[in-house]
């Protein structure tokens, strides 16, 4: 029953991780497929400004987005061209290894909730996009195995509850052993 017990609480932190290290995974694949398989270096805002265009055309597309995207996208299509591989490198890196992991996650909660409005929902999209939740939803755990927790960066409401006898201290002398 004890081994049961323990168990349990080093499998869901692992799980954790691995959730956390295959999310960084999959957006480092994202960022150096885009570069090398479609070219998005090679040929310069080819593919995004066909995506675009494509997208302003979609009827699932909000109004406002296809605003946002006629307006705000298209004529600097050349700066997002090489500016979101980037990032999704980037973004990835610092998942995998645990660094700046809460802003990294909501800077992938941001292009997801783009690539969303943009009329790209596809599994992946919607696995990802529960994927960013779930870490969010993990709370400490998601610290764990990071350079975060190494460096002691985890914000104070992911960190884990501190028991009560923590608390029984008197001019910097603790009551408990």
């Amino acid at each position: 029953m004890n081994f049961f017990h323990s168990s349990k609480h080093h499998i869901f932190p692992f799980l954790v991780v691995l959730m956390r290290i295959s999310f960084g995974g999959g957006w480092l694949l994202a960022g150096i497929t885009k570069i090398t398989d479609k070219g998005w270096f090679r040929q310069p805002s080819v593919f995004l400004q066909d995506y675009l265009e494509t997208a302003v055309t979609k009827p699932n597309v909000p109004e406002f987005y296809k605003d946002f995207i006629k307006h705000l996208c298209l004529p600097y299509v050349d700066l997002y061209n090489y500016v979101i591989p980037c990032v999704q490198i980037v973004i990835g890196i610092l998942l995998i290894v645990g660094l700046f992991t809460l802003p990294s996650i909501f800077i992938c909660l941001f292009m997801h909730i783009n690539f969303i409005l943009s009329g790209n929902m596809n599994l992946l999209s919607l696995v990802l996009y529960t994927s960013a939740f779930g870490l969010l939803l993990c709370g400490s755990h998601t610290y764990s195995l990071s350079l975060d927790g190494l460096f002691k960066r985890v914000p104070s409401f992911a960190q884990k509850p501190k028991s009560p006898s923590d608390n029984l201290t008197l001019n910097n002398r603790s009551f408990v052993n």
